[in-house]
């Protein structure tokens, strides 16, 4: 690694999430950083994800991991909300069938859920926080409030939509979560059936990343 070359962490242990983050950020020319995992830094205990929002848990993990790593750390919550629904799963998505991150399974019972629900009433929407903080911002408890209003010195936290409605069968073998059964709007195939290079120019995680983007390259110039 150069001298000219920093650490920055993507907070996450979902191994299909990482390498799309790591694609985001990577193309968009973002240097003067060697992007790591949570697989990549020594252990430290991890806190359950048990904020209201997905800014809340974004903020929780990178604040944790920026503290235990001692690098600026980005991290992500995300997950589908479905209209009739009233927003459901939400910040439940990766766990809504009663285990963490067992894709099928919650999308199957979603599935179930929705069965009845008429062709008008399926919209849906991806939605994604993404949170970046410094080691010194995680330190002040002032600069981590969740409910603290707009950017602080060290801390950002941005968000991405995608709109679109929730398919009756699974559609499509890219992507993860419940990309086949998420049409996104315009494109007349599952968030599944999109390459990832079009999924990346367009969802929530791609929106949120890219907004980050002018305030990682300011970090990179300071370090």
């Amino acid at each position: 690694m150069s001298a000219a070359t920093h650490r920055l962490l993507l907070a996450s242990r979902n191994a299909k999430k990482l390498t799309e983050l790591r694609r985001i950020v990577e193309a968009a020319g973002l240097t003067g950083a060697e992007i790591v995992g949570l697989a990549d830094v020594p252990e430290f205990p991890e806190a359950p994800e048990t904020g209201a929002t997905f800014a809340e848990n974004a903020l929780a993990k990178a604040r944790d991991a920026a503290l235990a790593t001692g690098l600026p750390t980005v991290a992500e919550d995300s997950g589908i909300t479905v209209d009739a629904l009233n927003g459901m799963p939400g910040i439940l998505s990766a766990r809504w069938s009663g285990r963490h991150g067992d894709d099928d399974a919650n999308l199957q019972l979603l599935l179930g859920q929705t069965r009845d629900v008429p062709d008008e009433r399926r919209g849906a929407a991806y939605v994604c926080a993404a949170a970046l903080i410094t080691p010194g911002a995680a330190a002040d408890p002032a600069a981590v409030r969740p409910d603290a209003d707009g950017d602080t010195p060290g801390r950002t936290v941005v968000h991405g939509t995608w709109r679109g409605v929730l398919l009756r069968e699974p559609r499509g073998t890219n992507g993860f979560g419940y990309d086949p059964i998420f049409e996104p709007e315009g494109t007349g195939r599952s968030a599944a059936e999109l390459s990832a290079g079009e999924k990346d120019a367009v969802s929530h995680r791609g929106q949120a990343l890219r907004a980050l983007l002018p305030h990682l390259r300011a970090l990179l110039a300071a370090s």
